[in-house]
Order: structure tokens, then sequence, then C-alpha cells
């Protein structure tokens, strides 16, 4: 008997492996060989869960509540939501419009599984997170991207509208924007919006990095807009930034009864629910103590204040602020000469010569450029930004 060729579906063959997961991976890989490595790659914070949640986490455990859930996620971690949303953006979700996932990218996924036809078009705005457009492929749709950067990465009600097509089905929206670090001023936000409504366009609002914002912006969610936008409009929310519980795999969605219970359908084939114990945990981290929170988003501000400045000393570089997230974005396009020509030569010389792990912008749409975490410690992010120093003076 001959050995089986195993061949991938149709499906899956045009779908790329995460960008930012193969960053993970090597990272990993160094560090198992001991390498002195900084890790300016990985998209997840540098802390630790907060001790509450932890906590709230074990007592699950020792309760044994660890059986199957509800498909759509336990009532009283539905109602924190809500009550959240009440509280810190003056919104009411009822909660037949509530749906708690496992992760936020699952609920992006069962969003878009349940909208999408093969052959409709997704508008996103590059750069964009890595995962949009190959969700689209894998459903047979097509991702349509809109340019920013004549606009320093910031999306516009203009730009969405020149980009509609017949064929326009869904605009993903995310502000704070991974990997720029933009948001979305609340007025220009609204203006997308209903240039997608007249146009009988849904929206999914991305909204991971929500409370991962830097005065003088303000946290500013889709779910605060009018009834009438608000009813085309699903928005994907995650516990993994801004409680540090990446690992713990639990998010959100918010939106429309109809919308939610097609999501519903598509939850109940693929994971059934969230984890049972992380939903524990998550309840506690929706109504215990905010503190921690407050103090994660100061020791960013601290960080994106040194290492925005540190990155523009270098020659060739130049980088903007962000509004949010916890991202630079450097032009690096200063340096594309002689051994190196592309984001990814760059991102791979930084790791072979100076240990550095960064993202290449071509990852997220935008040739050129790095994705810079600092989700690290200062001590950690200087000496990653004294080492590409270093490493980019053999390019002059």
């Amino acid at each position: 008997m001959s050995k089986a060729i195993f061949t991938e579906s149709e499906y899956v063959s045009d779908v790329e492996v995460s960008s930012t997961l193969a960053v993970l991976m090597v990272a990993e890989r160094l560090r198992a060989e001991g390498i002195d490595l900084v890790d300016l790659g990985a998209g997840e914070p540098d802390f630790p869960t907060p001790r509450n949640i932890k906590d709230a986490a074990l007592r699950a455990i020792e309760e044994n509540f660890t059986r199957y859930t509800s498909t759509s996620g336990i009532a009283p971690l539905k109602q924190a939501i809500i009550d959240v949303f009440r509280r810190d953006f003056d919104v009411e979700y009822e909660p037949s419009e509530v749906i708690v996932t496992v992760g936020g990218k699952q609920g992006i996924f069962n969003a878009m599984a349940a909208l999408l036809n093969a052959g409709d078009d997704v508008l996103i705005h590059s750069p964009y997170w890595v995962t949009f457009p190959e969700i689209a492929r894998f459903l047979r749709a097509h991702p349509v991207f809109i340019e920013t950067a004549e606009n320093d990465f910031l999306l516009t009600s203009e730009m969405v509208r020149r980009a509609i097509t017949p064929r326009t089905r869904l605009l993903i929206i995310n502000s704070p924007n991974n990997p720029t670090g933009r948001i979305i001023p609340p007025d220009e936000y609204r203006k997308i919006v209903e240039v997608a409504a007249e146009r009988d366009v849904w929206i999914i609002s991305d909204e991971c990095y929500l409370y991962f914002t830097y005065p003088p912006a303000r946290p500013c969610t889709a779910a605060g807009l009018p009834a009438e936008l608000r009813s085309r409009v699903m928005v994907s929310g995650s516990f993994s930034k801004s409680y540090a519980m990446t690992g713990w795999r639990i998010g959100y969605s918010l939106g429309p009864a109809e919308w939610i219970h097609a999501c519903l359908k598509v939850q109940s084939h693929s994971t059934s629910n969230a984890p049972s114990i992380s939903q524990k945990a998550a309840l506690e981290a929706a109504t215990g103590p905010q503190d921690s929170l407050g103090s994660m988003l100061e020791e960013y501000r601290k960080r994106r204040d040194w290492i925005v400045p540190a990155l523009n000393q270098i020659e060739g570089v130049r980088c903007a602020m962000p509004e949010g997230a916890f991202y630079v974005f450097p032009d690096m396009r200063g340096l594309m000469r002689g051994q190196v020509s592309t984001s990814v030569e760059l991102s791979r010389l930084l790791l072979e010569k100076a240990f550095v792990t960064v993202t290449p912008g071509s990852a997220f749409g935008a040739e050129g450029y790095l994705r810079i975490s600092y989700a690290n410690s200062l001590d950690a992010i200087k000496r990653g930004v004294e080492r590409i120093a270093e490493a980019v003076e053999s390019l002059a």
C-alpha cells in the first residue's frame, strides 16, 4: 500500500499561517536554545493576570464548575458585560444581543461566517490585523483593502465611500488599530458607519484594544452609536488585552439579536462554549477591582513615550506617536537598501544579528514598516532599541 499524500482543501490552501503567531514560535525556539532574545514582536501584555481573577478561576475549579455551559455563555457573565457597557458608555444591550466566545478572534470568525457568502467583498482598512483577510478568504469572500497611508493610517468616511461596490457586504473597522495604534476620532467613526449604512453594508468593530487609549484620547466604542446605526454593527471585544488574559481565551460579541443568533449556530458546531473556568475568571474581571487596568495603561504610556523618540533618533527611521494599543509602527523605508529591500529581510536581519524579534509590516499590508510591540519591560525595550540601532548601522 502506498503512503497517503495529504492535500489541503481549497478552503485552507489560500490561507496563510498567522505572521504574529510565527513570530511567537521563533521567539520560543530561540529562548529554548538559550539565546538572549529581546522580544518586541508578540502582541500580548507582559503583565501577569491579576490575582483576584486567578483566584476566581481557582474557586471555580474547587467548586467543580468544570462542565459545559450554555453556548452563548453563562448568564452572570453576559449580564456583567452588559453592565460594563452601561457603566462606561451609557448604552443598553439585552442578553439576546450578547455571546461569549473563545477569545475575540472567534467572535470575529463567527460574525463573518454568519454573514458572508462566497463572492462577497469585505472592506478592510490597511494596515490590518493579519487575521481579517484570511478569514474572508477561508469563507470564499474577497478582501478589499482600503489604503490609509495617505492619511497617516487613519480611515475616513470618504475612503469608505470610494471603496464600496455593489458586492460589498461587510466593513471591518479596528480602532485602536493593530498594528499602528491609531484611533479613529468619534465623529469620523460615526460618519464611516453612516456611509456604510447608506449602502446596506454591515460592520464589525474590532475593539480588542478599547481600553488601551492614551490621554487626551478616550475609549470610544461603536456600541455608543445611535440605535439605527448600531443595528448593523457587531462589536467584538476581549478580556485578553485589558486584563492580561490572552491564554484564557475569552471574548465576547455584542450585536443585533438576529446576527448574534446566527453566530450562536456557528459556535455551537465549533467550540460549543467558551471554557467554563475562563468564564468565571472573566466575570471577576468585569465585576471586580479595575485598578490593574489603570496601572497597566500608565506603564504602557511610559514605554510609548520612551520608544517613539528613541526610534526617531535612528537615522533612516521615522516613527509617529500612537494614540492607543501597545505598538509602534515605524517607517523603515530609509533603511531599505543593499542587503535589505523588504520588511521581512529587515526583520530577519534584526533577529539574526541583534537577537531582537519584531514583525514585518508586510504581514499587515504595509511594506517598508515594522510592528514593534512595547508590551515588554522598559529595560528590555531599551536594550532592544539599542540593538536595533547597532544592527542597522551596517546598512548605512
